[in-house]
């Protein structure tokens, strides 16, 4: 079979998007592992499957698989790239996108440059929502593992975050603690590790350990979490800017129920076809 894709990335975390509504694919964990191998592949972090919804006021529907073959619930960079392939493809013309994902509704919207701003829906801090086994919910957690003891915040953007605050991202041991700490028991389905720099109120630096992925050069869901943990610590103001290795996103809370917003850009590389 030959199947038609498009190579994407936001802020250097990278794609491979399939328009799953003019071919037909069975994905599997397979097929996804194959697509995202770097040397024998196409290579990315993670594959996006475009589809239709069958709910009529949905735009479109929308699944993420890791590069190890794992299904997740959400992808902040993906969302930005999705609404910005969509538009590409010409399947919509529209510049407010409303998208079906495993972890709920998110509303993309389309503006200048290229930027795509994201309704990425209210941080849950309950520790069933991660899921994180916990007694009761706290502001922040003692996580001890390999003889270490860290403080973490733990927060759910439809898929799970622990962060860990550190005095240099670039001196943070990310390679070192992100494997250990992606399947601490402590979270039964495995986490998103992101490790975090507070430069001031209304800016942080922060790299990610992603989920079955392993550290990327941004992450959406990531910036959303450490700025919602940093807020929740009282340390962040409500509009922050979150520079990641490729580089930034503006992310704004106001706290409570309020949806975290994100913006930031999208760019496709290149299209191409590719036989499984």
């Amino acid at each position: 079979m030959n199947l038609h894709f498009t190579k994407m990335h936001g802020l250097g975390n990278d794609f491979v998007v399939i328009n799953a509504i003019e071919q037909q694919i069975t994905m599997s964990p397979e097929i996804a592992r194959t697509l995202a191998d770097r040397r024998f592949g196409i290579g990315c972090d993670q594959i996006l499957i475009v589809g239709q919804s069958n709910r009529s006021e949905i735009d479109f529907s929308y699944r993420i698989f890791n590069a190890d073959g794992s299904e997740v619930e959400q992808c902040g960079n993906g969302a930005r790239c999705f609404a910005l392939f969509v538009r590409e493809q010409g399947l919509t013309d529209k510049d407010k996108i409303v998208v079906e994902t495993a972890s709920g509704i998110i509303t993309l919207y389309i503006e200048e440059g290229d930027e795509v701003r994201v309704n990425m829906g209210p941080p849950h801090f309950e520790p069933a929502s991660l899921p994180f086994l916990a007694p009761q919910q706290a502001a922040s957690y003692q996580l001890v593992f390999e003889g270490e003891k860290i403080e973490i915040g733990a927060v759910s953007m439809g898929n799970p975050h622990m962060v860990h605050q550190v005095e240099s991202v670039d001196k943070a041991p990310v390679a070192e603690w992100g494997p250990i700490l992606e399947r601490h028991p402590s979270f039964p389905e495995r986490v998103n590790v992101g490790f975090m720099e507070i430069l001031s109120r209304q800016q942080i630096r922060l790299r990610v350990f992603e989920r079955g992925t392993g550290e990327t050069l941004a992450c959406g869901t990531g910036a959303c979490a450490a700025v919602a943990v940093g807020i929740s610590w009282g340390k962040l103001e409500n509009r922050v800017e979150v520079l990641l290795p490729a580089g930034r996103l503006i992310i704004e809370w106001q706290q409570g129920d309020a949806p975290i917003w994100m913006t930031g850009p999208a760019t496709t590389v290149f299209k191409g076809t590719i036989e499984i």
